[in-house]
């Protein structure tokens, strides 16, 4: 097939290159507009992410397209319905980043467990002495994991390794699964009782949204340790500085903040496009919770793995090679 790749980076375009072998690949660094489809309009295939605009011009402009494949999980920048209407398959990449961000997770426990980052700042100063580093083991402790879907299937997998005890809270409790991972279903509420640190990994919603309150810091145990590496709307900022200055929470490790422009695709981050509409430096500029010893903060960066970026070219990939062959995976339609 011939395939048309908007959005694409030279190192991934020779990776793409390097496995499509058979395939005709053309090649932009920019979205796609339906005067830029013109100049494809003998594609079969087109690839994009999500900054591209896939309407009925640019359809229109590629009558012989027969499948559409984004780099990307969320798929709301291509009319779906006008592409069934026409025939052409649709296919996303479903997930690329589970382990990727429960590693990131498991990263800023143990700098806040073990105080890397202030034993870091120390050493560069020449000062190597030990105190005020003493940290504490994870082995024995209570991890709350709030939301059970992939990602947090692998910190639960990940925090069975360190020896820990694993309570859940997930919506939708499965059962057969604790049974078979080694965790404990429990409401919210026990979780948070509970647990010596706490772990959110639930999508940001209307339900979801500072599920960590005020209230919850009155559930918690004094000392509890807070990491958030899905959604900085999850946690109210205003509760959590409460918590943190009281010594309520013993430690906070951040890879998301609340004030953080929408952000519909972690690999949008990474997008030239990105900071024209979303500057996390202002987020962060003089942000309070940066001044506080006991708070370490990444900037959305748990998603960004080589491997993981790779996944979503290696899914692509697979799109693509199943369609040729007259197979249709990960459809959205």
């Amino acid at each position: 097939m011939k395939i048309a790749f908007f959005e694409t980076e030279k190192w991934e375009q020779k990776y793409l290159l390097e496995n499509l072998k058979g395939h005709k690949l053309e090649f932009s660094t920019k979205v796609i507009t339906a005067a830029q489809a013109k100049k494809e309009k003998d594609a079969q295939a087109l690839a994009v992410f999500i900054y591209s605009q896939v309407n009925s011009a640019v359809l229109d402009a590629m009558p012989k397209l027969k499948l559409i494949a984004t780099m990307s999980t969320g798929y709301n920048h291509i009319d779906v319905k006008e592409c069934a209407r026409r025939g052409i398959t649709v296919c996303n990449v479903p997930t690329y980043g589970e382990n990727t961000v429960a590693e990131h997770t498991f990263a800023l426990l143990l700098a806040l467990s073990r105080k890397i980052h202030l034993s870091y700042e120390r050493t560069l100063k020449a000062d190597f002495s030990a105190h005020g580093l003493r940290g504490f083991d994870l082995k024995g402790k209570t991890i709350g994991v709030v939301g059970c879907g992939h990602i947090g299937m692998h910190v639960v997998r990940m925090a069975k390794g360190f020896e820990m005890d694993i309570l859940v809270y997930e919506r939708h409790p499965d059962e057969t699964l604790a049974a078979n991972m080694g965790f404990r279903n429990v409401s919210v509420d026990e979780l948070y009782a509970k647990s010596d640190i706490i772990t959110f990994h639930v999508p940001l919603s209307e339900s979801t949204k500072h599920m960590f309150n005020a209230g919850s810091l009155k559930k918690v145990k004094k000392g509890v340790v807070i990491i958030n590496t899905a959604r900085g709307e999850i946690i109210d900022t205003k509760a959590l500085i409460k918590g943190l200055s009281d010594k309520t929470i013993a430690g906070a490790g951040l890879d998301v903040l609340e004030g953080e422009c929408y952000i519909r695709e972690e690999k949008q981050v990474l997008d030239p496009h990105f900071p024209k509409e979303c500057d996390l430096r202002t987020v962060l500029q003089n942000h309070v919770l940066l001044k506080m010893p006991n708070v370490l903060i990444t900037p959305h960066n748990a998603f960004n793995s080589q491997e993981a970026l790779e996944r979503i070219l290696h899914t692509t990939i697979e799109n693509v090679n199943a369609f040729a062959k007259g197979n249709k995976v990960n459809t959205v339609q």
